[in-house]
């Protein structure tokens, strides 16, 4: 089953805790601080990989947790930094965060990776938090929250040749035939509703990839039947294989066939419709082939034309051949998406830094990210913690807004749900 769209949630580690320990030697009962700092936490990373074709792995699981960094230990030893978190997805991935589908990276060669939600960075003992007046802290930081998103994974098919058309035209019958691909095959519409991969072996050292692109239908490029999720597959190949049913067996025209799919190519995407291409007349065992292909050749002879017959396997092997010398003229490039309209997860994943600070019901109000973290870090159990605190809020100008709006002697001054008396 080829699978290549899912939405997953992503959460990386915690940062470790730094530690509050001592010194403990035998001349120097009361040593100093020696609480070492604690690990960063594991971060997931997206790594493509040419060995996975679809999306499946993440079928059955959508959430995935990178573990929490070590604690910080005594003698100043750091907490062990927890592992990464590899996953690995098809050549050709796009990431979008979700709830934008704004698009976040494009993993386009073998083994390229991306940090798609950094590890939370561990804290810091109290080792760290001596100073020329503090010689000895009782106190130390908590590791930094890991970071947390929904994105969607989209994978946009890449292969040597995509083979095109509309449905029924053996697309699927000459891709088993060609390479070690099954497809399953029957003989009515939208047979194959997902692509289908097959390699295609030349001799020992030389392959190429073919994706059967499921079948297609007038009014494709507009969204109708399954146009949008066919078409997009097409992008990425270079050299598309335009099958036509050159017998008309189901009483149609080979030259309206060929017209529709490449009208609907070229209003879905300008690129796509100027790809090298290869038509490929199938068919050619049935009446009245030959007497088509002659009018089909009137028109569209400057394409490089292979009659071919699926049932009869005939002229198989030079369709085979033509498509590989026709790669060896294609240059093996890769058109990435343009980086400049990327979503910056930096700015992403960065809180609101704003500082509220307002009176209600006699009670002075501090709110906003920054002072939440720095509530969240404080052990107010800890007289030094406490000054540390309230230096903090200092340096950060938050007691002299406080102060403008007429705090006075004994007040309350809640800090996001941390009460504190003021004193002059």
């Amino acid at each position: 089953m080829f699978l290549d769209i899912v939405e997953i949630n992503l959460k990386s580690g915690n940062g470790g805790d730094g530690a509050v320990a001592w010194r403990r030697e035998k001349f120097e009962p009361s040593g100093g601080p020696a609480g070492g700092d604690g690990g960063n936490g594991g971060s997931i990373i997206l790594v493509a990989d040419r060995n996975v074709q679809t999306l499946m792995d993440f079928k059955f699981k959508r959430h995935y947790k990178a573990n929490n960094g070590e604690n910080g230990r005594n003698k100043k030893q750091y907490g062990r930094k927890a592992e990464d978190l590899y996953l690995k997805v098809p050549i050709g991935t796009l990431v979008r965060e979700k709830n934008s589908k704004k698009l976040i990276f494009d993993l386009n060669h073998d083994g390229q990776e991306f940090i798609v939600a950094k590890g939370g960075k561990g804290g810091r003992g109290n080792a760290k938090f001596t100073s020329s007046t503090r010689q000895a802290p009782r106190f130390a930081e908590p590791g930094e929250k890991g970071q947390e998103i929904d994105v969607i994974l989209e994978v946009k098919l890449i292969a040597d040749v995509g083979f095109v058309g509309l449905p029924n035209v053996g697309k699927s019958s000459l891709l088993s035939i060609l390479s070690d691909a099954k497809p399953k095959i029957a003989n009515y519409h939208f047979t194959t509703l997902t692509p289908n991969l097959g390699v295609v072996k030349i001799d020992v050292d030389n392959t190429y990839v073919i994706a059967d692109i499921p079948g297609l239908i007038g009014g494709a490029s507009e969204g109708i039947g399954l146009g949008h999720e066919f078409l997009r597959h097409a992008e990425r190949n270079r050299l598309l294989a335009h099958v036509v049913d050159m017998a008309g067996s189901e009483g149609r025209d080979p030259i309206e066939d060929f017209e529709i799919i490449m009208d609907e190519m070229a209003k879905y995407d300008d690129k796509l419709g100027d790809k090298q291409m290869v038509v490929v007349a199938n068919k050619m065992d049935i009446e009245p082939a030959k007497e088509n292909l002659v009018k089909f050749k009137e028109k569209y002879g400057d394409y490089q034309i292979v009659e071919t017959s699926a049932a009869t396997l005939e002229g198989v092997d030079n369709l085979k051949f033509a498509l590989y010398e026709k790669l060896k003229t294609i240059e093996k490039t890769y058109e990435s998406l343009d980086e400049k309209d990327f979503l910056d997860l930096t700015e992403f994943f960065v809180k609101d830094k704003t500082i509220e600070v307002y009176k209600e019901n006699e009670v002075f109000m501090v709110s906003g990210y920054p002072v939440e973290e720095l509530v969240r870090r404080t052990n107010f159990e800890d007289y030094e913690s406490i000054m540390f605190f309230e230096k903090t809020l200092e340096t950060m100008g938050v007691m002299d807004r406080v102060r403008d709006l007429g705090v006075g002697d004994g007040d309350i001054v809640d800090i996001c749900g941390f009460e504190m008396e003021y004193l002059e």
